[in-house]
């Protein structure tokens, strides 16, 4: 769920901040997802503002948010991909009351997404600039190291996550991107993290990554070439087909990370835009959900969405120079596991 732009990762890099079980596969129907694919409409959703979480950090020059997800008491989880050493890195939001809290803070992260794991029930984060996976407790407690070193020879740049059924992850792996190299991968680490295998390669900077609604492949967007595509898994731990399934008029913006509902409608982010786009499991374009455009100054991203499960209430992470803020909508189908964290 990498959404920095190539000089903002150069820059963090010169400083160093680089180098250093809910709802399962389903679907239910949603009357209001039903309704736009059936008019073949373009309708926009206009998104409110919940809070602002986050100011720019004095030491990187930013914030970013990523990474909603839900707790099983409806809390919501968010990352801070830029956040210092000694700053929160993971925040706890209470919706309701409008509040936050550090879950949790280290000196090395660069966290980018966060899931909970349907196997252990842990909170597994993407590091983005070192490739490592790390896990917490439910409560932030106890981090550890799952998985670290290279994958084929090459170290990952981990940007967003899926569970499958049975706790196995899957990773989208920027690699290339800084360079504007199309070396990009996806790869599955076992949910003992002891075998992590490429699925796919050469792709453009693959950035979202989601199971479909139900669970037979993997929604890819691919940031450098605003194109997702479509991975039809075998059943067995491989691929058996792929294809390029939307190709995304994002002008200056660029494809972020993806949620499923639980109608299959795709939740694809921007980057370079404050604005979600929705298109159906077919490719059609549904809808696009906005900010106001009294608010959008300062806001240059919406990142990432979470769609309450069972419900759809969605929050979308919205960051620039202007800080962090949650919006929220409503959602065209219900939230289900793909539609919560990664």
């Amino acid at each position: 769920m990498q959404r920095l732009p190539i000089r903002s990762l150069a820059g963090l890099t010169a400083i160093g901040l680089l180098t250093l079980t809910l709802i399962g596969c389903g679907t239910r129907s949603g009357a209001a997802a039903h309704e736009a694919a059936s008019t073949g409409a373009d309708t926009t959703v206009r998104a409110q503002k919940v809070m602002q979480l986050t100011k720019v950090h004095q030491a990187t020059g930013m914030t970013l948010l990523e990474g909603p997800v839900f707790d099983r008491d409806g809390n919501l989880l968010v990352v801070d991909v830029t956040a210092p050493p000694g700053e929160p890195k993971v925040l706890r939001v209470d919706v309701r009351k409008k509040t936050s809290r550090q879950v949790h803070t280290d000196a090395r992260g660069a966290y980018t997404s966060a899931q909970f794991s349907p196997y252990d029930g842990r909170i597994y984060l993407t590091d983005f600039s070192h490739g490592d996976i790390v896990s917490l407790a439910p409560d932030g407690s106890d981090p550890q190291t799952f998985f670290s070193g290279e994958v084929d020879g090459a170290r990952m740049n981990a940007d967003d996550l899926a569970f499958d059924r049975d706790g196995d992850l899957y990773i989208s792996d920027s690699r290339g991107m800084s360079e504007g190299e199309a070396k990009g991968r996806v790869v599955r680490i076992d949910r003992d993290g002891k075998n992590a295998t490429v699925l796919a390669d050469g792709l453009a900077a693959p950035n979202g990554i989601s199971f479909d609604a139900d669970c037979r492949g993997l929604w890819v967007s691919e940031l450098t070439q605003n194109r997702v595509s479509y991975l039809l898994l075998d059943g067995k731990g491989g691929v058996a087909s792929r294809h390029t399934a939307i190709r995304v008029d994002g002008g200056v913006a660029q494809t972020d990370s993806i949620a499923v509902d639980a109608d299959g409608n795709l939740y694809q982010a921007l980057h370079g835009r404050p604005a979600m786009v929705v298109y159906d499991r077919n490719g059609e374009r549904l809808a696009t959900v906005e900010i106001p455009a009294r608010a959008a100054e300062g806001l240059e991203s919406a990142t990432n969405v979470a769609i309450t499960p069972g419900g759809t209430k969605a929050y979308m992470t919205v960051s620039g120079p202007a800080g962090g803020y949650l919006y929220t909508f409503d959602a065209l189908a219900e939230g289900i596991r793909q539609s919560n964290g990664g």
